[in-house]
């Protein structure tokens, strides 16, 4: 059964009160909430990694709300539906979490691109980074009949950074109304707040959102190029890397390509720019590479493994994430640190 039609089950059940799980689960019974709640689960992390743009945060965000929400179920009176009970306190979570660390960001929203190859840079520890995601238990269509986007597309590198663009409560609304399929009646009861104010936080964070995203989203792209041609890039590029091939890898860039590595700050734009950086580090200043393929934020991803005489192994370094123009790569963004390499069932190491 897919999350959307087990999610649709888990709704129609909770909407009565002879639901065996949630009468029992009201009693105390903390198995019978877990199978009210486990084929939610998938969507309200992806929910909570929209709203705070880091995996890690997601975790302690959606392990709190189920707690809250395992607390209060005595307050659910099952005249909505569960799934829209869990996304209010899921919300709500997300969004004291907003209010105490503020947004996330990458590269290239705190500073011009870099001309030339910036060697030694050091990481950026007091910035809020946006993290990778690991979009392996996500499907393929929306949520909700009325959704906008995509359960991929919402996680988006684009859309996902444009989140971090808006202040808390416009993320909130315009996650739950164009990705999850909300009324504004409903959001502003979740959110505890009146529908006109929902409605002018619906444009505001559409207008923006529209500024900063690719209208060609993603997946369309993958689409038209098809999966073997995809394999086939995420392939050359590894192949490029390993084998310190200038060449082979500026082939498969855009003109306007940029690479950022967060959590370093300096980042590159134009093919000039990205195969200086590219010829003098990843190429030939780092030392030997190895490439697992693996896929983040629904698109392509490269997970390197960067060799290291005192373990003799090669170790977790990187997730990159490429965003395609076509049949070239026009975005490679490397999530360095080997933290990132566990949400997707990466090793730490290869032999």
């Amino acid at each position: 059964m897919s999350d959307v039609s087990s999610a649709r089950s888990v709704n129609t059940a909770a909407e009565g009160a002879e639901d065996p799980d949630l009468a029992l689960a009201r009693g105390g019974d903390g198995g019978a909430f877990t199978r009210l709640v486990e084929p939610l689960r998938r969507e309200l992390h992806a929910h909570c990694y929209r709203m705070l743009g880091s995996a890690h945060d997601a975790d302690d965000a959606l392990q709190d709300a189920l707690l809250r929400a395992w607390r209060g179920l005595a307050r659910f009176e099952g005249r909505g539906s569960l799934r829209s009970w869990l996304y209010t306190v899921a919300t709500r979570t997300c969004l004291d979490s907003v209010e105490a660390r503020g947004r996330r960001a990458l590269p290239v929203d705190l500073g011009p691109s870099s001309d030339r190859a910036v060697v030694g840079d050091a990481p950026l520890v007091d910035v809020a980074w946006l993290g990778p995601y690991a979009d392996a238990g996500l499907g393929d269509g929306p949520l909700a009949p009325d959704a906008r986007y995509e359960q991929r597309e919402a996680v988006e590198l684009a859309f996902v950074a444009a989140l971090h663009h808006l202040p808390g409560n416009q993320r909130a609304a315009l996650l739950l109304f164009e990705v999850l399929g909300f009324s504004a009646a409903e959001i502003a009861t979740m959110m505890d707040t009146s529908t006109t104010s929902v409605n002018s936080a619906l444009a505001r964070a559409r207008r923006i959102v529209a500024e900063k995203v690719p209208s060609r989203t993603q997946q369309r792209t993958l689409r038209e190029v098809g999966d073997t041609r995809v394999r086939e890039i995420v392939a050359g590029f590894s192949t490029a890397l390993e084998r310190g091939d200038a060449d082979a890898m500026v082939a498969l860039l855009t003109e306007d390509v940029t690479w950022s590595m967060p959590p370093l700050a300096s980042w590159y734009h134009g093919l000039e720019a990205v195969a200086d950086f590219a010829m003098r580090v990843p190429l030939t200043g780092c030392g030997s590479w190895r490439h697992l393929p693996t896929s983040a934020n629904g698109q392509p991803a490269v997970s390197c493994y960067l060799w290291n005489d005192d373990a003799g192994a090669y170790l977790a370094w990187s997730i990159n994430v490429l965003t395609l123009r076509g049949e070239r790569i026009a975005e490679i963004t490397s999530f360095l640190g080997p933290d990132h390499f566990t949400p997707f069932g990466l090793p730490a190491s290869l032999p």
